[in-house]
Formats: C-alpha cells, structure tokens, sequence
C-alpha cells in the first residue's frame, strides 16, 4: 500500500478536516447553481420517496418505526408522524423502493435515499427554515460523495456504500442543523462511521436487505448528530486512523479525496438521476439498447424476429451486482442487465411495469421452462443474451459507467451502441422539466396528480419556508389514490 494509500504522515487529521470545512457551511456560503442542484436532487427524492413508502417493505418499515414509540416531531410519508430518527429511518426505507432514486457515480452512492430523510426529520423536529435545510442536504452530499470516492471501488465489492458511505452523509446533513461546533461534528462523523454497515450479501436472494440500508442509515446518521450534540465522544480519526474506516473497508483506498476541490467546487454538481426503474449499473446498456430500436424503428415483433444474438459488454464491479441471466423476482429483474436490456429492446421503455410481480415465476414454471421470466419474448432473448466484462471498460469504472452492446441481425448485419455514462448523468444531463415529469408521472399515478402537483410546488416553495415542519406535514395523511396504469419514464419508441 503506497503512502497515499496509507493515509499519509501520521499528523494528517482528515477528519478534522472534513468536520471544519462542513460544520462552518450555511446557506449563504452557497453559489446559486448549487442551490438549484440540491433543489432538484430534493425533487428527484421526494418522488421515489412518496412512490415507495405505499409498497411492502415501507409498510413493515413504518409498522417498526410505530414501535419506537409515539412522536410528532416528523413526517412519514402516507404513514402519519414519528420520533425524527423514526421517521428518518421509515422515509428512508421508502426511498430506495423503487430503484429510482439519485446515484453519484464516482462513488457509488445513492444520497438521497439516506441523506435528505435524516435531513428533513431532524429540519421538523427543530423547526429549522428551508434554507438550512438545503444547506444541510448540499453538506451532506459533499460528506457522502468525497468519502465514497475516497473508497471506491474496492470497497463496493462486500458493501453497499448507500448503507455505509451514507451514514457519514446523514450525520453531516443533521448535524449542520444542529448547528454542531467543528468539535461536535468530528464526533458525529466518528459515531457515524462505527454505525457504518450494508453488506451485499442480500443480493443473492433478492431480500429486503437494500432498502434497509438507507434508512438506517439516516436513522443513525440522526443518532450521531443527537449523541455529538449531547455531549457523547467517539473517534476523532474515523476515517485515517488505524483501524478506521479506510483501512476497515477498502483494500485500497485515496485519503486525499476527502478533501480535495474543498471550497472550490461542491459535488452535488455531479449528482446523477435514473430514468428507469432498475439497478443504475444497467442504465447505460438500457440507454444503448433504447438508442437502436429507435434507429431501427423496431416493434416488438421486429426485435424478436431480426436479432439473433444480444452481446453486452461491461466494467467488473457492475457486473457482480447485475449478473442474473434469469430472474425469478421483480427484484432479481431491477438488478438483471440482460433482463433490462431485453425488455428495453422489445418494449421502448423501463418502467414499473417492467417490473411488474405477474411477469416472473418464483415457484412456478416461467416461459424458459423453470423458475424466472414469464414472459416468452423476453425469455427467448434472455437465451439469445451474452454478458461479459471488458478489461478496457473495467479500467475507466468508476469515473464512467461504459457499455457496448452488440446486436447480430438474422440477416449477417450487425448493430452496436455505446456510451460511458447513462443518461441522467452530468456528462449526460436530464433537465429540471424532465425530472419534474418524472416526479409528477410516478406520484399522480399512486396518489392522484393533484397531490403530485402540489408536492412540486411546495419543494419549489422551500426557500421562502420559515419552518420545515410546516412544508410537508400533509404528506404523512397520503392515502394511495385508485391504481392507475403503471408509468414508464423512458420515451417509447
């Protein structure tokens, strides 16, 4: 391990560092572009946030989050209200249903799900106006992101950065509510990170385990920043020290990350949106598979009648996350890539309807003739599908999510598409409009467009809130309105 590995010399204080820079942030210390990125990343999360807190796995998590004991101090979203790292925790699991929430792809982080939850809970409880709010967000992300990059990718291979990189994001964005001192933040930060977990392991058996990630990660992100308030030490040197976070969770790691572009840029700037509704290490090919068919003008028929063979190429860490070939589940299908690039190529788009329960088989023959997909089109291009990882995209991962895909014709003609970075990502932007008809799509098809028009004016109203409390309280009375035709967010082609 070099000495940049190592942490260099042992006086460095990175954490220090970190706590100084973040804990002395207010609102006004932010450039207006800034702002409108935190705005938007606030919008794009309270989509996947109200989206997902009517499904299973929110429900369980707000039937637990009752259990803590009864409290007004925040708002669950359709779930009423809740001790703030209850309903930090309860939100949190909500955001991260729907597998359409923020991703930053240097780190691997989804922020919102985590970050904005703990931000908002703890914004209620204290009746903190909006503009500290979105300052404890833009924080929160610069937390996340630098320590995510400063691990990445190693540390992706056994943990879920949205549950560990995030608690550190959590504990800043509370904390800077808190008005902790620079003191009092190194030790959220150090009680943060001994709180840090989120193993994939899940994975293997589709579990719930994901959702969990982010909101205990703002439930204890909350936790850090109250016990730092109060009093309660913990590491000063979580993340350089010798057995801190570095050194425990990656093999091989850039300390110098954390700091670097501190006061120069803010890395929100670089945060990214899915348009579909599945693991972000699947979006590029989506993109590719997408930017075919409307080439070719394809209808469903046509892509299975003319292609004969599906080869996608992809960068290593993505592909142990996304390598199930036959999904037996939703959500084995969201984190499938040959899945999601073959119901993109049939359908034109990759929404909750292709994820929908009734399309796969679990403990019933699927159409390939044992467990998995249900439908025949789909599974017949699962057999014609080749995925494999390519040394040269593995080497640009995780500065650029690159993919080729190659079609073969049943004519000897060929079709290829590629890109290093999906769309939605800053080097290939979606705008506020789009994310905004995204965010009115998924919310007025679960609760009605006249709650999901409202909900965007209020995140557009947060600057001028004197208090949070105030903002989204009617949100906790959500009741899901009539169900409507599931939404897509991917042009159909």
């Amino acid at each position: 391990m070099s000495d940049r590995e190592a942490g260099g010399p042992s006086h460095r204080r990175t954490t220090r560092a970190l706590a100084e820079v973040l804990a002395a942030t207010r609102y006004d210390d932010l450039p207006p572009d800034v702002i409108e990125h935190t705005r938007r990343s606030v919008t794009d999360w309270l989509g996947s946030a109200l989206g997902g807190s009517i499904e299973k796995p929110a429900r369980l998590a707000q039937q637990i989050a009752a259990g803590f004991g009864a409290s007004d101090q925040a708002t669950v979203f359709a779930a009423g209200r809740a001790s703030a790292p209850a309903a930090a925790f309860a939100n949190g699991v909500a955001s991260h249903i729907l597998e359409l929430d923020d991703i930053h792809k240097g780190s691997t982080v989804h922020a919102a799900a985590a970050i904005i939850p703990a931000a908002l809970a703890v914004a209620e409880r204290e009746h903190a106006d909006g503009r500290a709010f979105l300052a404890a967000v833009t924080t929160g992300y610069e937390a996340a992101f630098h320590i995510g990059e400063a691990v990445n990718p190693s540390h992706y291979y056994f943990f879920h950065p949205t549950g560990t990189v995030a608690t550190f994001g959590a504990a800043v964005a509370a904390g800077s509510l808190l008005k902790l001192t620079a003191d009092q933040m190194v030790h959220a930060l150090g009680t943060a990170g001994t709180q840090a977990a989120g193993l994939w392991e899940f994975n293997a058996d589709g579990a719930m385990s994901k959702h969990l990630h982010p909101g205990k990660a703002a439930m204890n992100g909350v936790l850090a920043a109250d016990l730092a308030r109060a009093g309660f030490t913990a590491a000063t040197r979580i993340l350089e020290g010798e057995r801190g976070f570095f050194r425990a969770m990656s093999q091989s790691f850039d300390e110098s990350r954390v700091t670097d572009g501190f006061g120069a840029r803010w890395k929100i700037a670089e945060n990214g949106y899915k348009l579909y509704s599945c693991c972000g290490h699947t979006h590029t090919a989506v993109d590719c598979a997408l930017e075919i068919r409307g080439r070719r003008r394809w209808s469903k028929d046509e892509v299975l009648r003319d292609v004969s063979g599906i080869a996608i190429e992809t960068y290593g860490p993505g592909y142990e996350i996304v390598r199930e070939m036959n999904p037996r589940t939703p959500y084995q299908a969201k984190f499938s890539l040959a899945y999601c690039v073959a119901a993109a190529l049939l359908e034109g788009t990759l929404g909750l309807e292709q994820f929908a329960g009734d399309r796969f088989a679990s403990t019933a023959l699927g159409a390939s003739g044992a467990e998995g997909v249900r439908d025949g089109a789909i599974a017949e291009l699962l057999r014609r599908s080749r995925v494999t990882i390519a040394d040269d995209l593995t080497a640009k991962y995780p500065a650029a999510w690159p993919v080729r895909l190659t079609l073969s014709l049943n004519a000897g003609a060929t079709e290829r598409a590629a890109s290093d970075y999906p769309r939605g990502n800053a080097e290939n932007p979606v705008s506020s409009g789009e994310l905004e008809n995204k965010f009115t799509a998924l919310v007025g098809s679960r609760f009605g467009d006249a709650i999901a028009h409202a909900a965007v004016s209020a995140v557009h109203s947060i600057e001028r809130c004197a208090d949070m409390a105030t903002l989204f309280a009617s949100l906790g009375r959500l009741k899901a309105a009539p169900a409507r035709e599931p939404v897509g967010f991917a042009p159909r082609l």
